[in-house]
């Protein structure tokens, strides 16, 4: 109801006065009432200070101090704070960056200095390429696709495993330091992949290229400032994309049948370049062994020969009868049967040295009824016909 309205707020006007008062209430009679109420609030009496001023009753000023010690033990009290081990804490001074405090129990200004705690020694996890949500992965395509040094198009996936290495970075040097490190992981893991051919990548090189790519990451983190250190590098997954797995994999299948037979050859060339080196070798020393023999041989009979000239100057035909008897002698050690043509007739005589030199000996005469004789063997005449034509043959030597 309005105030202009009758009867609508009694008789009085907004500032409390009936009937024909007019303006604001007395100031001074508001500091009364609020003076007797204080006093009323801390034990003493109400009343108005000399000449109409305000006072304190004498009794509230020991209630006062005791508040005013409570707001201060609980002003002190309120700047403790208690670090982890495994936290540095960053204090801040009406905004501006103090100190950094480490683990243990600590005092800061409340309400002028503000504590920010980082948890230094967590290992935390940043994935690149992919996302893993409730055991699954989820692929991110613009991550994870990068062009090789050979024009090919890779699926890559990375996971980095990193920690807070200044805290003070950490907070302010970066706006989000886990984006950034996302960020400049992509970065370098393109700039890797992008001098690397793809075979390389997806085989021997998985281990050099999560080695370049950590570093790469750190170099990048160290001049932002970003106050993390990497501590490892995972490289996840490394193919082809989909797309084309199928003929990329005829090409590996091709690629390792390649190297099968390869090594197939070179096992056999292990077997047999031995093998052939060592029949090498073993008919050089024959070939020297023979070289060196007949050469002994040659200067042997060379120095024979030169002997035999030496005796033929003294008596040449006594070294004729010799030479003639030491050949004949050879020829007839190599011949069992000797046939003799007489000149005294046109019979033919048959020698068996077979039989004449067996067990019996060259001189001994086989007769009739001897164990040693057989049938086949020469009789007695035979065995003096034999006598004479030798006689005869050494007469004609002669």
């Amino acid at each position: 109801m309005a105030w202009n309205q009758p009867g609508g707020n009694g008789g009085r006007d907004p500032w409390g006065n009936r009937g024909g008062q007019q303006g604001p209430p007395d100031l001074d009679e508001v500091l009364k009432k609020l003076q007797t109420r204080l006093g009323r609030l801390f034990g003493g009496r109400g009343g108005g200070a000399p000449g109409g001023g305000f006072r304190l009753p004498s009794t509230g000023l020991a209630g006062m101090g005791i508040i005013a010690a409570v707001l201060a033990g609980a002003w002190a009290l309120a700047g403790f704070f208690i670090v982890d081990p495994a936290e540095e804490a960053v204090v801040l001074r009406f905004g501006e960056y103090r100190t950094t405090a480490g683990p243990g129990l600590h005092w800061a200004p409340y309400f002028i200095d503000r504590v920010e705690k980082v948890n230094v020694q967590e290992i935390r996890n940043q994935e690149v390429g992919f996302r893993s949500s409730g055991g699954a992965q989820t692929s991110v395509a613009h991550e994870s696709l990068m062009l090789t040094e050979d024009e090919n198009i890779i699926d890559i996936k990375f996971s980095i495993q990193y920690r807070v290495s200044d805290a003070q970075f950490y907070l302010f040097n970066v706006l989000d330091p886990d984006l950034t490190l996302r960020q400049a992981t992509e970065s370098a893991v393109r700039e890797v992949v992008g001098r690397s051919g793809m075979d390389f990548v997806i085989t021997a090189g998985r281990d050099v290229v999560a080695a370049e790519t950590g570093t790469l990451i750190q170099e990048i983190l160290d001049r932002y400032k970003a106050g993390l250190r990497i501590t490892s590098v995972n490289m996840q997954d490394a193919q082809p994309p989909a797309q084309v797995q199928d003929a990329f994999f005829d090409a590996v299948k091709a690629r390792e049948d390649q190297e099968r037979i390869i090594n197939q050859a070179n096992a056999y060339k292990a077997d047999v370049v031995p093998k052939a080196r060592g029949e090498a070798n073993a008919m050089l020393e024959r070939a020297q062994a023979y070289r060196q023999r007949v050469i002994a041989e040659a200067e042997g009979e060379t120095d024979r020969f030169l002997k035999v000239l030496n005796e033929y100057r003294k008596a040449p035909q006594v070294t004729r009868d010799r030479l003639y008897l030491e050949t004949v002698e050879q020829v007839m050690a190599n011949s069992s049967k000797v046939l003799v043509d007489l000149q005294s007739g046109n019979n033919i005589m048959f020698l068996p040295l077979d039989k004449l030199l067996s067990g019996q000996g060259a001189g001994s005469v086989l007769r009739p009824g001897d164990p040693n004789r057989d049938d086949g063997g020469a009789s007695a005449a035979d065995m003096d016909d034999a006598r004479r034509a030798r006689d005869a043959l050494r007469t004609r030597m002669r």
